[in-house]
Order: structure tokens, then sequence, then C-alpha cells
């Protein structure tokens, strides 16, 4: 099994973080470093603690354990510098989201240990348009597998039409990309 060397650690992601330009709005030294399966994990969408949440106005996913499932995700190597950043980002301090370790299986058949998250005491509750729009492109940005893309593409979600400011600075740089390697 491998982990990140000392200065790095191994982050597996599965909802929004799937998104490159999602992630690297505030932790700048991710790299990809594998597309990834968690065995025996399924992905479920909920409200912590009934609330709702207040960037992307609706569940935002999480992992939970359950036999004969499995969950496909990114394994992203960060710099120990970005560790703080993203347990702000997952809402570690306010205990919305717990990380865990998880063992995932990369196509080359590797196991890496990585770090992920999983949300505490929620509510089953669906995704807004935009969160789940975010995990498609980032599904298919990082060549997820087309079955389990085609899963997330079947996700209800709850029609929020609102704003989602976030989504805003996703698109924004998603555009800036294109200019500069344009």
């Amino acid at each position: 099994t491998e982990r990140g060397d000392g200065g790095c650690f191994l982050y597996y992601a599965y909802g929004s973080n799937l998104l490159r330009e999602r992630l690297l709005l505030s932790n700048p030294s991710a790299a990809l470093c594998a597309v990834a399966r968690l065995q025996d994990f399924k992905l479920e969408f909920g409200h912590h603690q009934g609330r709702t949440s207040s960037v992307w106005h609706g569940g935002t996913a999480t992992i939970v354990q359950s036999p004969g499932d499995e969950v496909w995700g990114i394994v992203w190597k960060m710099n120990a510098s970005n560790l703080s950043s993203l347990d702000k980002q997952e809402g570690v301090e306010d205990g919305i989201y717990v990380p865990i370790e998880v063992n995932v299986h990369t196509q080359a058949g590797k196991v890496l240990t990585c770090r992920s998250y999983q949300m505490k005491d929620y509510v089953c509750g669906p995704p807004s348009p935009q969160y789940k729009k975010v995990i498609c492109m980032g599904a298919k940005q990082n060549g997820l597998p087309t079955d389990y893309q085609k899963k997330l593409e079947a996700i209800e979600t709850n029609n929020y039409a609102g704003p989602v400011p976030i989504m805003e600075e996703i698109e924004a740089a998603i555009k800036a990309k294109k200019i500069n390697s344009a």
C-alpha cells in the first residue's frame, strides 16, 4: 500500500472536488494522481443535521459503507500545507465532515491509502442541479467509467434555480483556463 511522502498526502475525492477547477479554488497544490475505485461504499447526498448547504443550496455528497457497492473518484496528491485548507473547505472544524482513511484501487491495480471525508449526522436529501453538474463535469473531465458517469447523470436534484456564487467562480476559472491555453 502506497502513501504520499512526508510533505504530501493523498486525497480521495468523490464529490465536487472531482472537478479540478473546484478543488484548485482553495487548494492550489493538488496534482492528479489516479482514477480509483472505493469498494463496499456507496455515494449518498444529504443535509448535515437537516440543514441545507449554504454553499450549494442542496444536499452534498458523502460516502457510506455498503457491502457490494462501489464509488469511483480521483486520488489527488497534495502538499501537507493544503491540509488545513482542505479540512476547512470540508467543514471539519464545524463537525460537518470528518476525515477518514480509505484504501482505494487504481485502474492499474495499485492500492492507495488516502484521506477522504464522510458527513456526520445527516438527513438524506437531493443535491442542487448546480452541485450535480460539478460532479458530472468532474467525472467527465477525469474519465471516470462511463457506466458510473451515467449513474451520476441519473441523480435526482432539488431543482434549485437561484444563484450559486461558487458555481460562478468555478465557471470563471474554467473560462480563464481556456483563454490561457488558447
